[in-house]
Order: structure tokens, then C-alpha cells, then sequence
């Protein structure tokens, strides 16, 4: 069992907000798919993008639809 003493600081206070940091393009699926900003991204954008032949393409659409069933 790991003592509290051995967790390093960094790991114990996480920062709210981590998702944010974590994607680095903002906006980009968004353009890659022509939908202006202030309008929805439907499932079934999301589901034909991710059937992209680019793999950054499908890694957007992939993580849209995570986050998306998270709020």
C-alpha cells in the first residue's frame, strides 16, 4: 500500500478543467465538416466522419462522440 507521503503533488490535485487541455485543435471537426459555429453537430455527421479516410478526422469524430454522451 502506497502512503499518501509517496504520491507526488502534481498527481493529487488535478486540474478541473483537464478536458480542455487536452484538445489541442478546437474548431477544427467543426470546419473539416462546413457546419457554421453556432449550429448543432448531429449524430450523423459525427458517424459519417468517423469513417473518414483521415485518421485525424476519425479521431476528432471518435472523441466528439465521447464527450458528447458525457454531459
Amino acid at each position: 500500500m502506497v502512503s499518501r507521503a509517496q504520491i507526488p503533488k502534481q498527481i493529487m490535485k488535478a486540474p478541473k478543467k483537464w478536458i480542455q487541455g487536452a484538445i489541442k485543435r478546437p474548431g477544427d471537426l467543426r470546419r473539416k465538416l462546413k457546419i457554421p459555429p453556432g449550429k448543432k453537430i448531429t449524430m450523423a455527421q459525427l458517424n459519417k466522419a468517423s469513417q473518414s479516410k483521415n485518421p485525424r478526422t476519425r479521431r476528432q469524430a471518435n472523441l466528439a462522440k465521447t464527450l458528447k454522451k458525457m454531459s
